[in-house]
């Protein structure tokens, strides 16, 4: 019996590719698959299969604007905040990204109420770090899918999200979340008080979105936090999701002797043009060669004669040929980096990166650096050590063979699918 899904991700590269990536799945099964997605992403998902009934989440610009354009823009008008401390940027980026988001939210609603009726779905999935009260009070079956590192599903014995805290030292912990109490409380009070007014539960204290029927979080169990958090029966892990979409990749140079090695400041983080020119920098000064993935600005970045890249590049088809990943540590790149079984560097920005890269480095998997005042030899030694440590490597591959087994991607279409029967 053929089903309807309606995704609606996160106006972001990393929560859209996830939904493409299991809603392919679902469309090759013969369901219909429309994505309520935000309206810069026209004729990008139609041309991957998929139906597209888009939504604005601000009023519509006269320009043409790229996918995910109003985050990029809010990301290079924020990035002097980046070089704060986690704690400091509570108030700087953080509140700010919530309150650009309830106000998308608050914006979109009717559109989202319309979409439904016309779509008429048997499962509404999200893929956000927010509550859409349309997609709640519909009177479907619904899916939260975590694309985030999940310290977003907070708990007592686990360091609070976007502190960048260690899980193994306490002491900071309080001092942090008493932080986002002070900062928070009242945009979360009057957020709480709007989705009541539109019909839906109370949310958890401090959360800004509710679970779902079903809820999907996407990270490998060598890095979770299982132990420490216990979740309920409707909590599912997808060890990874990495999506099947993106077009063949054929390497336009050849290898040399040295190592082959991808650098991503994900679609958000690589509008920081200084910061990417300072990385590329440092890299060419060593004999590896490079992948760059430059991003939205990618004409004002100068590569050396060690690399290549490009605005965009498939990355799931790039990292399975490379030797390490330099990342910012978005959760899409570090699942997909250990997915593939590779080792990481991590220079965090925002928002969750700080926690990805703190959990990749205290549990030996990678290296976290101080993304704007690493000294050069801390990158290229980073750069030595995990090259260099055998060990480690053939752990991480043996532990890349173990996630793709466990095929998150199709993992998760069977729990949307069994939630729809």
């Amino acid at each position: 019996m053929s089903l309807t899904f309606l995704f609606m991700p996160e106006s972001a590269y990393g929560p859209t590719n996830n939904c493409i990536g299991i809603g392919d799945i679902l469309r090759k099964r013969g369901h219909r698959v429309v994505f309520a997605a935000e309206a810069s992403w026209k004729g990008k998902l139609e041309a991957l299969g998929f139906e597209e009934d888009l939504v604005d989440l601000a009023p519509p610009s006269d320009e043409e604007q790229d996918p995910g354009q109003f985050w990029k823009d809010f990301i290079r008008d924020t990035a002097p905040e980046y070089r704060k401390s986690t704690r400091e940027q509570l108030e700087t980026v953080i509140k700010p990204i919530w309150a650009e988001l309830i106000d998308g939210a608050k914006y979109c609603e009717p559109q989202l109420k319309a979409i439904i009726e016309r779509v008429n779905p048997d499962v509404i999935i999200e893929d956000n770090v927010l509550t859409f009260p349309a997609l709640i009070t519909a009177g479907k079956k619904f899916v939260r899918i975590v694309s985030c590192q999940p310290l977003e599903v907070r708990g007592p014995n686990i360091p609070p999200v976007f502190s960048g805290l260690p899980a193994g030292d306490r002491s900071e912990w309080d001092a942090f979340r008493a932080e986002y109490e002070r900062t928070h409380r009242e945009l979360w009070t009057a957020w709480n008080e709007w989705c009541v007014e539109q019909g839906t539960p109370p949310l958890p204290d401090l959360d800004f979105i509710h679970e779902g029927d079903l809820n999907l979080y996407v990270y490998p169990e060598i890095l979770d936090y299982v132990a420490d958090r216990p979740l309920g029966p409707t909590w599912h892990r997808l060890d990874s999701s990495v999506r099947e979409t993106d077009e063949d990749f054929t390497l336009p140079f050849e290898r040399n002797e040295h190592a082959l090695i991808y650098f991503s400041l994900g679609s958000l983080g690589s509008a920081d043009v200084e910061l990417m020119q300072r990385v590329i920098d440092v890299l060419g000064t060593t004999p590896h060669q490079y992948i760059v993935s430059k991003g939205p600005l990618h004409e004002e970045i100068k590569l050396h004669d060690n690399m290549w890249g490009e605005e965009f590049l498939p990355q799931t088809k790039i990292i399975p040929l490379c030797d390490l990943v330099i990342t910012h540590g978005g959760n899409n790149t570090t699942t997909e980096a250990l997915h593939f079984g590779k080792p990481m560097i991590l220079l965090p920005l925002f928002w969750d990166q700080y926690d990805n890269a703190q959990r990749v480095d205290e549990l030996g998997y990678g290296v976290r650096l101080s993304t704007y005042t690493f000294a050069d030899e801390e990158l290229t030694g980073a750069i030595a050590k995990l090259l260099g440590d055998t060990e480690l490597r053939a752990r991480i591959a043996a532990a890349g063979e173990e996630i793709r087994r466990r095929d998150g991607l199709r993992k998760a279409a069977d729990l949307i699918e069994q939630l729809a029967r």
